[in-house]
């Protein structure tokens, strides 16, 4: 079995000159953790996720280099994150976009494809090796249901 047996071949996706506020729909109206970006073409471009959206409206100091590791004594309401997501909606998802995230090919085998997923405890992009194209994701969703459909 390889990667191609498990993935969803119809992923809702985000293009790259999308908006902050478009993915921020997509992710809240289907519960999803994350979305695969791609260009015009189809070819993978990275995900943007809820990880994403929380770096958006924490403080910056929290993400400097040797920055804070714990803030009590920063008290911002829901509000003032609210303001804050407000600033970036307008901007492209590509804005905070992660690019720095495994990928598989169709071809690779089930059980390398499974321990990537338990690593990365995320949806795996599934990508075209001969164009970069997305041609899937797969999600411990895809993974148990296939499972689960199995007889024994």
């Amino acid at each position: 079995m390889t990667a191609s047996q498990v993935m969803d071949p119809h992923p809702s996706v985000l293009h790259k000159d999308e908006l902050i506020h478009k993915g921020l729909e997509l992710i809240m109206d289907h519960r999803y953790r994350n979305i695969p970006v791609v260009d015009d073409n189809g070819c993978f471009e990275g995900i943007f996720g809820v990880n994403c959206l929380l770096r958006l409206v924490l403080p910056k100091a929290l993400f400097v280099e040797r920055g804070l590791k714990t803030v009590p004594f920063i008290k911002h309401t829901l509000r003032d994150l609210k303001i804050r997501l407000k600033e970036v909606e307008d901007m492209p998802v590509t804005y905070c976009m992660n690019q720095d995230i495994e990928v598989v090919t169709p071809d690779t085998p089930l059980v390398e494809t499974l321990l990537i997923l338990y690593r990365t405890r995320n949806s795996i992009p599934v990508v075209d090796p001969k164009n970069g194209n997305l041609v899937g994701m797969i999600s411990y969703w895809d993974v148990g249901s296939k499972i689960l459909e199995q007889n024994i």
